[in-house]
C-alpha cells in the first residue's frame, strides 16, 4: 500500500508547515528527513499512526525534542511520529510521583514538583525530553545520591507494533517494564511514563568560571575532590570555547574558560549546613588557584538547578562524541587537557567531565536493563560546524579525543549521552542484550520499531561518520 492510499492518520508530507513542524529537531546538524511525520496530541493519534503505518509497510521512528537527533539512525523512508501528548504533568504528592506525557520537557516537571518540596532525577537542561533522557539512562546532577534517572520511572505506557496501548509497570508487563528501562528502545511509541520523585529542602548549586590558562592545577584539584565528595554532591568540570553570541556572557567569550558546576542536595532543612560546607569543600581550593570570571554558586529551589548548566535554550548545530572513562590519574588529565584544552587548537565548544561514582555505581535488584554505570567520569565534548570549523574537522577532532583518552575509556556508553551515531556505542552485555532482544521480538516481531534500537544495545558498533 502506497502513502497516497493511506487515509486513517493524517501524516504530513515534505514541504508542507506541518511536516517541518513534526521533523524540527534540537539539533540543527542532524535534521531527520522521514517520508512522512505526524504530530501526535493523544494516544488515539498514536495508535491510527502506528496502525497507518504498518498497512503502509513503513517503519516508525519517534522522537519529541530532537535533542538526540544526532544520535540515532536516519530516518529516511520512515513514519516520524513525533510526540506531543496533551494532558501536563500530574504530581501526587502523597506517593511522591509524577505522571508525565510523552513530549514534555523537564523545566515542566521541576516546576510542576517543586512547589511540593520535591524533585526529579532531571537533565541540566530544561528543554530536553523526559522520555527519551529517562529510559536512555539519565545522568542527573542529583545522580550520586539517586543513581542513573531510569531508576525513578515506575511505569510506562506506550503504543505497541500492534496498535495497542499498553501499561508495563512491575506487576504488569513486568519482562517489558524491565526491557523499557535502558533496554535501547524499538519497543513502541510510549506515550507517558510515572517518575518517582524525592524531597528536597534546598541545593547549592552554580557555575564557577577561570580563565583556561589555570586549567591544570583546577583540574588536579576538582579531581582529587572528586575521590571523597559525599554523593550529596555531584559536578562537571568543562573546558569551553564560547562565541560572542546573544546569552554569553562578555567575560566568558574573550577566550578559553574552565568551568566547574553541579549540585550539592540537601533533602531536609537540617542537611542545609552540611551542604553549604560540602560545597565550600569543592570550591575554596579552586578560589585559591585564581579568581574567577563569573561564579553563581548559592542556595535556591530545585528549579535553581535547570540554571547552573547555561546550555542553550534555542536550537543549535553541533557534532559530538561520549565516552566513560576509569580514574583519571595524571597522565590522564595532561592527556584530557592536550586532546581539549588551551593550545590543542580544539574546535570542540564544550568538553566535559561528569562526575560519577556513588548511587550511579550501584546496582539495583529492583531496576531494568540498564541501572548502574561502573566509570569514575563520563565525558562529553562538542561543538557547533560554524564558520572555518567543518563537520569533518570535529568529526576528526572526536576521534582524536578518543584516542587520546583511550587508556581511560572503559569501552561502555550511556544511551542518553551518546552524541554521534556513528562512534562506538555500547551500554549492556552480551546477556542483556539478549534478554531485552526476546522482549523486543515478542512485542515487535516485524521491526517495526527497528530504526529506534539503539546500537549500543546490541553489541559495540563501528561506522563511519555520516
Amino acid at each position: 500500500m502506497s502513502l497516497s492510499d493511506v487515509r486513517e492518520a493524517a501524516l504530513a508530507r515534505p514541504g508542507s508547515p506541518e511536516y517541518e513542524r513534526a521533523t524540527a529537531a534540537f539539533n540543527l546538524a542532524a535534521p531527520p528527513r522521514p517520508a512522512a511525520a505526524v504530530t501526535a496530541r493523544t494516544p488515539g493519534q498514536v495508535r491510527a499512526a502506528v496502525r497507518t503505518a504498518v498497512r503502509a509497510a513503513l517503519p516508525v521512528r519517534v522522537h519529541s525534542t530532537g535533542h538526540a537527533s544526532g544520535a540515532v539512525r536516519p530516518a529516511d523512508g520512515a513514519l516520524l511520529i513525533r510526540t506531543e501528548l496533551e494532558g501536563g504533568v500530574e504530581i501526587d504528592p502523597v506517593r511522591r510521583t509524577a505522571r508525565v506525557p510523552a513530549g514534555t520537557t523537564w523545566g515542566e516537571v521541576v516546576r510542576a514538583a517543586a512547589p511540593y518540596g520535591l524533585a526529579a532525577a532531571h537533565g541540566s537542561a530544561e528543554g530536553v525530553g523526559v522520555v527519551g533522557y529517562l529510559l536512555g539512562g539519565g545522568v542527573s546532577f542529583y545522580g550520586r545520591s539517586t543513581g542513573l534517572a531510569v531508576n525513578t520511572v515506575r511505569a510506562v505506557e506506550l503504543v505497541t507494533a500492534d496498535g495497542e496501548s499498553v501499561r508495563a509497570d512491575a506487576e504488569n508487563e513486568p519482562e517489558l517494564f524491565w526491557a523499557l528501562r535502558g533496554g535501547g528502545g524499538g519497543f513502541g511509541v510510549v506515550t507517558g511514563v510515572e517518575i518517582g520523585l524525592f524531597p528536597v529542602a534546598r541545593v547549592v548549586t552554580g557555575a564557577s568560571y577561570w580563565s583556561a590558562a589555570h586549567a591544570r592545577p583546577l583540574l588536579d584539584r576538582w579531581r582529587a575532590w572528586t575521590r571523597r565528595a559525599p554523593r550529596e554532591a555531584t559536578t562537571s568540570l568543562r573546558l569551553m570555547n564560547l562565541p560572542p553570541v546573544p546569552g554569553v556572557p562578555p567575560q566568558l567569550a574573550a577566550g578559553p574558560v574552565l568551568c566547574v558546576d553541579g549540585a550539592v542536595l540537601a533533602r531536609r532543612e537540617e542537611d542545609t549546613a552540611t551542604a553549604h560546607e560540602t560545597a565550600a569543600g569543592l570550591l575554596g581550593p579552586l578560589r585559591e588557584v585564581a579568581e574567577p570570571l563569573l561564579d553563581t554558586w548559592a542556595p535556591t529551589g530545585p528549579a535553581g538547578v535547570l540554571d547552573a548548566h547555561m546550555d542553550p535554550a534555542e536550537p543549535v548545530p553541533f557534532i559530538g562524541d561520549h565516552l566513560l572513562l576509569r580514574e583519571l590519574d595524571d597522565a590522564g588529565a595532561a592527556a584530557f587537557l592536550g586532546a581539549v584544552g588551551e593550545g590543542s587548537g580544539s574546535p570542540l565548544a564544550v568538553a566535559t567531565l561528569r562526575q560519577l561514582g556513588g548511587a550511579f555505581a550501584e546496582a539495583r535488584p529492583e531496576g531494568g536493563a540498564l541501572s548502574e554505570v561502573d566509570a569514575a567520569y563520563a565525558y562529553m565534548g562538542s561543538g557547533p560546524p560554524f564558520g572555518p570549523v567543518t563537520v569533518q574537522a570535529l568529526h576528526d577532532h572526536c576521534a582524536t579525543v578518543r584516542e587520546a583518552l583511550a587508556p581511560w575509556d572503559t569501552g561502555s556508553t550511556v544511551p542518553s549521552l551518546v552524541e554521534g551515531y556513528g562512534r562506538p556505542q555500547l551500554h549492556l552485555d552480551q546477556d542483556r542484550a539478549a534478554a531485552v532482544g526476546r522482549v523486543r521480538a515478542r512485542v515487535d516481531p516485524h521491526g517495526v520499531f527497528a530504526g529506534d534500537v539503539a546500537p549500543g544495545a546490541a553489541g559495540p558498533v563501528r561506522r563511519e561518520p555520516r
